[in-house]
This record gives C-alpha cells, structure tokens and sequence, in this order.
C-alpha cells in the first residue's frame, strides 16, 4: 500500500484527524471516493481475525472489577487453566479501548503461562464502544494521571488474587506503549515492562524504573522514532537494563493481526518471541 496512505491513517488516529478530513485527504491520495473506501476495511481493525485463541482448551477467562483510583475499573482476565500462582502481566491497549484484539493478546499472555490482565481504560467513561472513532476521542478526554493510578491500582488487585505470586510486568501498544514506560517508572514491582511503538518517558524519570525494559520500533514510524536517542542515553546513563529492537520496513502497529494493511507477520511473530523470552527472563 501507499506509505502516504498509511502515513495519513496514522495521523487521522493519533492527531486526530476528524474522519470527514481523513476520507478528503484519502481522495486525494487515491483518486476517487470508490479508491479511497476499498482502503479503509485495510486500515482500519478486521476483528473477526481477533479469535485466534478464543476457544483455547488451556486457559480460562473472566471479566472482573477492581477499584481504581476514579471508580470501578473494567478488565478481561485470562489465566492458565491448572490452580497456581502465576507471574502477572497488565495488558494495555492502543488507543481506541479493550477491543477484540487487546483481549486477544491477553489470552496470548495467558497461554504462555501468565495471570493475564487486559484493563479498559475507559472504564471511567462507560468502557470501551465498538465505534473505534468514539473511542479514540473517549481516551482524549481522560485524565491522564488518574488514568495512571488506575492502571497501578490494577497491580493491587492482583496482588490480593490467590494466583499471583507477586510477580509484575506489562505489555503496551501504542499509547499503551507509553503508558507501559509509565509503569515502569512509577511502580518499583514492575520487573518487566515491554512497551511497542510507544512514547518515551522523560529522561529526568528514567532513573525512576526499578526493573527492566523491552523496547519494539517501527523503522517508518518516525513521530515515535524521535524520542529513541534521549531515552536509549538515558537508560545507559542509569544502567537499567533494556533491550531496543528496531523492524526495518515495517510500519507503527506492526503487531496488530487485524489491520491488514499495517500488519507485518515476520516482525510481529519475531517482536512476541522476544517478548515471550524476556517475560521468561525477569518474571
């Protein structure tokens, strides 16, 4: 596909771009209204292809509460199917809410033999909608520091479970990515935090995370692709121990199944292995 068309989708979900200014900018790139919708069902989320591993006979999953720091947050757990206690990994989603695929990559986590949590974030505003246009302008309107403490409140719920061992890490796409970067700053309990094509936290607060890193980049994603220097100096200067993967040739959301045209198979099965191993390694 068109890099420019990517390009553009990229900034229509992250600017944002109101949608009517995203199909007139796609027009013109493709040439006509019939050229610029056959793209979009590419672009945009296939859910269908999201139940890779709904019926898996080795898990089990519920939809769980726990109290945030703003009220009742909402949270798709997967588990192991045999009774233990189980490393956790926090689940965080891109942009536009838990959808399918998020729950999809928690019961991922779940399969390679963790307590696996994926929080709503927009659990304040109602939870996530199955408009992801709706969505992404929920997640606009959080507070984004109370949005923080919520996510770290989801680690005191699952300490209280009689399966986890109090072993914590996460996983983040996108703004989860950024928000993966967050909670290894802001919570000493997070030993693994591997954050895919997201924002860098500030150097100022590196020497605040206690555990160790994962860090997944696009080489065409270059809005992300800024802040990797200031953060990969920080990181050395405090020796925290991290690990930098660059994809090269593959676009921001690389990981994600369901969107055919930003999807790259080899760098996302080569990105979840390594994910896998270091989640084996600090958890």
């Amino acid at each position: 596909m068109d890099q420019r068309i990517i390009n553009l989708y990229d900034e229509y979900t992250h600017k944002p771009l109101s949608r009517d200014v995203f199909i007139k900018k796609l027009i013109g790139i493709t040439g006509s209204l019939a050229a610029a919708m056959s793209v979009i069902p590419l672009l945009e989320g296939c859910y269908s292809k999201a139940a890779t591993s709904e019926n898996a006979a080795d898990i089990t999953t519920e939809r769980i509460t726990y109290p945030g720091a703003s009220g009742e947050m909402k949270a798709f757990l997967a588990r192991p199917k045999k009774d233990k206690k189980y490393a956790a990994v926090v689940v965080i989603h891109e942009n536009r809410g838990l959808n399918p695929h998020i729950e999809d990559v928690t019961r991922r986590v779940a399969q390679a033999g963790y307590l696996a949590l994926g929080v709503d974030a927009l659990s304040p505003l109602g939870g996530t909608p199955s408009n992801e246009d709706q969505g992404r302008e929920m997640i606009g309107k959080l507070d984004m520091a109370q949005n923080l403490q919520n996510y770290l409140k989801a680690y005191d719920y699952l300490a209280t479970r009689q399966d986890c061992n109090d072993r914590f890490g996460c996983v983040g796409f996108c703004w989860g990515g950024a928000l993966a970067n967050q909670l290894a700053v802001n919570d000493p309990r997070v030993r693994a935090a591997v954050a895919y094509y997201g924002r860098q936290p500030e150097a100022a607060d590196v020497p605040k995370i206690k555990g160790a890193v994962q860090l997944h980049y696009a080489s065409l994603d270059e809005r992300i692709n800024a802040g990797i220097p200031a953060y990969e100096a920080a990181l050395k200067a405090v020796k925290v121990p991290y690990e930098l993967y660059m994809y090269e040739g593959v676009n921001h959301a690389f990981h994600n199944d369901t969107s055919a045209a930003r999807y790259n198979e080899a760098a996302a099965k080569l990105s979840w292995q390594r994910t896998l191993a270091f989640f084996d390694k600090h958890l």
